[in-house]
């Protein structure tokens, strides 16, 4: 007997009788939808890696990986703060310096036996101490070391009875901080240790204290946001295949860099949301997304009306960025749905807020027209802070919606990332009505849960003639009708004493 995977037999070769099963796998193919609630956010921090995304789930984790939010422009943790309080909670973060960064470090032992250097550069290392001690099972005959490394807010790390004599003690404290001693003491995530040349055993209890760790954040621009787009890839480029569906540049204000921001949304299907400088005025606003040459569903703008928050970790209240706001909301909204409208928390006010001045009609819809969304109280909905708009900087009022731009890239990307499993495999009547039957369960289920509207999927010989299957091209082509968002609703109202009401009334009160 044998048993085989379909397609790797060739049953017309078949000679010798033999019983043979084939495995035949399910005949219809489902796509699960990609995540959209990924939110990208590229800043500066005390801690954590440089140009590496790493996935976070909210404040408390951002911290312990990158440090406490600082009260300064471009930084990491405000962004995600703002962002989390509208429900956010699942990040790709990366953090950016200047190059003056520089790791913490210390000395131990006389002629230097070992040199603790921080796992990471930034000044939350200066916080770093390692305290080398007698170890739990040391003797008189037979002495052992335990070192402990500790940051507040993190757990201490502990490597205990460490022996040897001379310098062979401290290239096992090396040994045992980099490599770890068991299963369960694993290597240091704070510190890096490095042999030197001692070899006279340490007085303990010693303590060695960090110094020296810089953030690399005194000379940050926007430009150092977006990076580079070269192996290994910094800034901006670093969220590149992680599945950010929304992504920000924390505080990236210069309008010279914005042009980039929406190639790459195009490129990755990412909502980039841009803000302008703090304290603009509508007229340059207007100006500079004109020079810049900004039209494109691939953007949301906001105005540079920044916003008060209430920083509980620096205890003041202070002004940022309103990006965080809206990345967050959208990130956490089901993509066919628009910013618009929806109430923003964790506001304090708004620059102009804070002047006692509002919009006039006016001057939104200058802002309008300009396609620049704005962070207003009140809302048509109340007297709450919310998104103006709810539109990205595209002109073209069809494709001017969060919603096109979220449910665009939604299904653009959950094709890509579900239809390749269909490469490879004969063209056939058969296949064309197994991808077929996949593209249509896949908007038949959006459908269902109140997503699109209306749909049409053609994947026959009609538009795949033979001319174009013997070269090995197959073609689909999908029209799907999104719902449309609710922008302007008229009421007709007719009152009066010679109002006449006919067929259907409601029954007056008595």
């Amino acid at each position: 007997m044998t048993i085989v995977q379909q397609g790797q037999i060739n049953t017309n070769a078949l000679i010798v009788p033999d019983l043979i099963v084939q495995i035949v796998p399910p005949s219809w193919t489902l796509l699960n939808g990609v995540p959209t609630n990924i939110l990208g956010v590229v800043g500066t921090a005390t801690w954590g890696p440089v140009n590496s995304p790493t996935i976070a789930s909210g404040v408390a984790d951002t911290s312990s990986q990158f440090g406490q939010m600082q009260a300064r422009k471009f930084d990491l943790g405000t962004a995600v703060a703002a962002a989390a309080l509208q429900g956010a909670a699942n990040f790709r973060l990366v953090r950016v310096t200047d190059g003056t960064d520089a790791a913490a470090s210390g000395t131990a032992g006389t002629g230097t036996g070992i040199t603790f250097t921080a796992k990471y550069t930034g000044s939350l290392g200066n916080s770093l101490s390692v305290i080398i001690g007698a170890g739990s099972n040391s003797t008189a005959g037979a002495p052992t070391f335990k070192v402990t490394v500790a940051l507040p807010g993190y757990l201490p790390e502990v490597f205990d009875n460490i022996g040897g004599t001379g310098n062979a003690i401290f290239a096992n404290m090396v040994s045992a901080i980099n490599l770890g001693q068991s299963g369960l003491r694993g290597p240091s995530q704070l510190v890096v240790a490095t042999l030197g040349s001692g070899t006279t055993a340490p007085s303990v209890p010693l303590t060695v204290t960090m110094s020296g760790g810089t953030d690399g954040a005194t000379t940050i621009t926007s430009a150092v946001l977006v990076g580079l787009d070269t192996v290994p890839r910094k800034g901006m480029y670093a969220l590149r295949s992680t599945g950010a569906s929304v992504a920000m540049l924390a505080d990236a204000d210069d309008s010279t860099q914005w042009t980039t921001q929406v190639a790459y949304g195009l490129s990755e299907g990412t909502y980039m949301i841009m803000t302008g400088p703090a304290g603009d005025t509508i007229s340059n606003a207007v100006s500079v997304k004109s020079t810049a040459g900004i039209d494109s569903y691939a953007a949301k703008l906001l105005f540079g009306d920044w916003v008060y928050i209430n920083d509980n970790v620096n205890n003041q209240i202070r002004l940022i960025s309103p990006q965080g706001f809206a990345a967050g909301l959208l990130s956490n909204l089901s993509p066919e749905q628009s910013s618009l409208n929806k109430q923003m928390l964790g506001i304090v006010g708004t620059q102009k807020s804070y002047a006692n001045q509002q919009y006039s009609n006016a001057e939104l819809q200058t802002l309008g027209l300009a396609g620049i969304d704005v962070i207003t109280n009140p809302v048509p909905g109340g007297r709450y802070f919310g998104a103006r708009f709810g539109h990205n900087t595209s002109s073209n009022a069809v494709v001017h919606g969060d919603n096109y731009t979220r449910m665009t890239n939604y299904i653009a990307s959950t094709l890509n990332a579900g239809m390749g499993t269909y490469i490879g495999r004969l063209i056939s009547p058969t296949e064309m009505n197994q991808a077929k039957a996949t593209l249509d369960a896949f908007f038949s289920n959006m459908a269902q849960q109140g997503m699109i509207q209306e749909w049409r999927v053609v994947l026959d010989l009609t538009n795949n003639p033979p001319s174009r299957t013997a070269l090995g091209y197959q073609q689909a082509d999908v029209k799907v009708r999104y719902l449309a968002i609710n922008e302007f609703f008229l009421i007709n109202v007719e009152g009066g004493q010679s109002v006449v009401i006919r067929n259907g009334s409601p029954t007056p009160a008595v």
